[in-house]
């Protein structure tokens, strides 16, 4: 399979297509996205969202998050999915070589990323490409009502 990853840069109907065949596969609680959402999230300048193309097809994505805070430049690695029929040929390798690349250019001195435990073959790609589980607690809060 010949992958090419490259930056999203508008959005389009192509785009909301391919996240309503892969955010499912991502999250069962994710809401569709429509194009404005889209227009949103590439036209954030703290966002690069990658998507990994197979004979022209989108079958992957991640979103690279760059925050300048006070302590210094932070990179996030966000929302990583590859179609269930790409898995296996090196898809989310690839886009997470190109995020960790771009995030170095930028002058990020770290890029974190989360995960759920039961995501074994993710986690076990995370550590190969030099990701080490870091002791921290997440905390989250709902903001729903």
């Amino acid at each position: 399979m010949d992958v090419q990853v490259e930056i999203a840069r508008e959005a389009n109907a192509e785009l909301v297509a391919a996240f309503g065949r892969l955010l499912p596969q991502l999250s069962r609680t994710a809401e569709p996205l429509d194009l404005a959402a889209f227009d949103r999230i590439v036209r954030c300048d703290a966002n690069t969202l990658l998507v990994a193309r197979a004979d022209g097809e989108i079958v992957g994505t991640l979103t690279l998050a760059l925050l300048p805070v006070p302590s210094g430049l932070r990179a996030r690695i966000e929302d990583v999915v590859v179609d269930a029929a790409a898995r296996g040929h090196g898809v989310a390798g690839l886009l997470m070589r190109e995020a960790v690349r771009l995030a170095r250019e930028a002058g990020a001195r770290t890029v974190d990323l989360t995960s759920r435990p039961d995501r074994a073959a993710a986690n076990r790609l995370y550590e190969r490409l030099g990701f080490a589980v870091r002791e921290s607690t997440v905390y989250r809060m709902p903001l729903d009502g």
